[in-house]
């Protein structure tokens, strides 16, 4: 089996996602293996220690033009380079820690007119195909197929006795690619500005364990916390969504809304494609991040994924989203139309969430137990879902839900950005965490220094 793998260097290391997609690779019996990534000549360094795996060949793309690229022009260039790499599978992390936006490997599928399946726990390969288990359940591939994997695992240590061997360099003029389509002039996505994130910050008050019910039962009789859409003054003509769920944010800069089908993306960018409307949104959850990417693949246009704000002119939609795990925020703007979007949509969640960390390892019962006593509902970080105490329907954070209940308790939750800009629309949280400088204090209204 011939597998290439996309990977990427972040800030001088490999990606965390795409460490997981090599070790699947490395652990595929019998399997040939070609790592494969863009960037600068900067990145040459780093990818030459991969060739002390049993991997057969490393290839960099790099060339000026190459700079500034999006997920659109990225998928594009891959493309143009991995038409002249024989290949069965291949395999690409979920999504980069520094854009967050998971698009690539969907539209990467889609220039290659192979079939994607997305956010891969587990991959068995037989002589007719791949059979994954998914997020969303059991999904099977004939070759030639993409995976894209969660972190599912740790990159293996090289052997001591390995080598590192030189790595095969390639620019725009081997692979051919067309300059109007790369690097920021074949980018459609632009940055128009870009705002440190303070999200969710509050006034911790530290109570004692004693004082957690009383509170808890005053706090939840209050009402919730109602989600701000602001509408504009003047609005698009018209705006088509794939998801019911984002028909509020539509409604807000659009004059029309017009519903298509979203869970098919080859028929839906059919229908982008004929309808004429100015913009095409989708929900933010795990099916909207696999479809809008296809869609914006096979019609080769613009996408800004896991928008938490919309505004218009009346002619251009500008977008914002966070970034680099939630610690900025971005606005950006597409040059291609329709201009597409994936919206993160906040849903009414019951009046009490209890939620899990990483932290609570053992006393996952107590917790179900305290949660169960509170008729709240039960959600995770993902910390605590990779590590398989949760499952990814109750992942609360920027690749997973966002919620709105009355009152967050967050029992063992670090207070990473990625989760806490799931719980801004939060009315009240909690947290309960032995260490006193946890960040999650920062984003509590109330604070137990315990453990659970």
């Amino acid at each position: 089996m011939k597998i290439t793998v996309c990977v990427k260097i972040v800030d001088g290391e490999l990606n965390p996602f795409d460490e997981c997609a090599l070790e699947a690779a490395l652990e595929t019996e019998g399997a040939e293996i070609t790592v494969i990534s863009m960037g600068p000549a900067s990145a040459k360094a780093k990818l030459e220690t991969l060739t002390r795996y049993n991997v057969k060949r490393v290839i960099l793309l790099s060339d000026p033009i190459f700079a500034g690229s999006d997920t659109l022009a990225t998928a594009y260039i891959l493309s143009k380079a991995i038409e002249k790499i024989d290949f069965d599978m291949i395999f690409c992390g979920r999504q980069t820690t520094d854009g967050d936006t998971a698009q690539v490997g969907p539209c990467l599928a889609a220039k290659l007119g192979i079939k994607p399946i997305t956010n891969v726990m587990k991959a068995e390969f037989s002589a007719d195909g791949a059979v994954c288990k998914t997020r969303l359940g059991e999904e099977n591939g004939a070759y030639p197929c993409l995976l894209t994997f969660e972190r599912i695992n740790t990159l293996r240590f090289f052997s001591i006795r390995s080598r590192q061997k030189e790595i095969e360099v390639w620019d725009n003029s081997y692979i051919g690619a067309d300059a109007a389509r790369c690097g920021l002039s074949g980018s459609p996505t632009k940055v128009l500005k870009v705002f440190e994130s303070r999200r969710g910050i509050r006034k911790c008050r530290f109570i004692s364990r004693e004082e957690l019910i009383p509170l808890i039962a005053r706090l939840g009789e209050e009402e919730s916390r109602e989600t701000a859409i602001m509408p504009s003054e003047k609005k698009l003509r018209c705006v088509l969504i794939t998801d019911e769920r984002v028909r509020k944010q539509a409604e807000a800069i659009a004059e029309n809304v017009i519903e298509i089908s979203g869970h098919d993306p080859y028929k839906a960018a059919e229908q982008i494609k004929s309808s004429g409307a100015e913009a095409a949104l989708w929900n933010a959850d795990i099916e909207g991040r696999r479809n809008a990417p296809i869609a914006a693949g096979l019609l080769d246009l613009g996408l800004c994924a896991d928008c938490t704000a919309l505004e218009t002119d009346g002619e251009r939609l500008f977008m914002y989203r966070p970034a680099r795990s939630g610690n900025i925020t971005a606005k950006i703007k597409s040059d291609t139309f329709p201009q597409m979007a994936t919206v993160r949509t906040v849903e009414r969640s019951d009046r009490i969430i209890v939620a899990c960390g990483k932290g609570v390892k053992s006393d996952m019962a107590r917790v179900k137990e305290f949660a169960a006593t509170l008729g709240a509902e039960l959600c995770a970080s993902r910390g605590a879902v990779d590590a398989g105490q949760m499952p990814y329907s109750a992942q609360v954070g920027l690749t997973g839900r966002s919620v709105s209940p009355n009152v967050y308790i967050a029992v063992g939750i670090s207070g990473a950005v990625h989760h806490t800009v799931g719980i801004e629309n939060t009315k009240t949280v909690i947290a309960i965490n032995p260490d006193r400088d946890a960040r999650i204090f920062e984003y509590a209204d109330y604070g137990i220094v315990e453990e659970f």
